[in-house]
């Protein structure tokens, strides 16, 4: 099994690049996974502010965390996903491919159970 996470920040969310930058300058500490519950937890606070505090809880080096947050490497990285979601006519969040078979927006397990176990059976 393989989890892919791609980035789609949503142009109605004025703070979702810098959250997505953030993430993806976690993930060059080894911390996506961290970073991604934190800014989750606290979709309220969405700030470079906030997203330094949660570097610093998760022990990152923050100064790399900041220049990487904002450099244009990671703008570029997230952009490259942005579009490719629009070449595949993605225009939501939550998207979930399993096998290349899309599921859109929140699912209940049972959803996913059922396609994943079609899949099995194909192999």
């Amino acid at each position: 099994m393989r989890i892919v996470w791609k980035h789609l920040p949503l142009a109605m969310h004025k703070n979702a690049p810098l959250a997505h930058a953030a993430s993806q300058a976690a993930h060059k500490q080894g911390k996506f996974w961290e970073m991604h519950d934190l800014i989750f937890a606290n979709q309220k606070q969405l700030s470079a502010e906030k997203f330094i505090e949660h570097a610093r809880q998760l022990n990152l080096d923050v100064a790399r965390f900041e220049k990487d947050m904002l450099s244009p490497e990671i703008k570029r990285e997230v952009d490259r996903d942005a579009a490719e979601a629009a070449k595949m006519g993605i225009t939501g969040t939550p998207g979930f491919f399993i096998n290349g078979r899309f599921l859109r927006g929140a699912k209940p397990f049972a959803d996913f159970k059922t396609l994943i176990d079609e899949e099995l059976a194909k192999s």
